[in-house]
């Protein structure tokens, strides 16, 4: 139960930061795809997702974008969850 808690804590934080990057793009981006998926990923994808959330948005937004591969440490489930969102 306390992980269970722990877990939804992290989920809120993490679709709070998804809004709140700072370049509105990105933003829009991970905050629309945060709405529709953070409660549907597993434990392994919020980790990924947690991951993700710590690079630089230029970065974030490429890869989105299909303009630069990600670096193969962080082309994981959720990254390519959030790439097909917007295909």
């Amino acid at each position: 139960m306390a992980q269970d808690k722990e877990q939804n804590n992290l989920r809120k934080k993490m679709l709070f930061r998804s809004w709140h990057r700072g370049t509105r793009e990105i933003d829009l981006l991970l905050g629309r795809f945060a709405d529709e998926y953070i409660s549907k990923l597993t434990d392994v994808e919020v980790l990924q997702y947690e991951e993700l959330l710590t690079n630089n948005d230029p970065d974030i937004y490429s890869w989105i974008s299909g303009k630069e591969a990600p670096p193969a440490n962080l082309d994981s489930d959720v990254l390519q969850k959030i790439i097909a969102f917007y295909s």
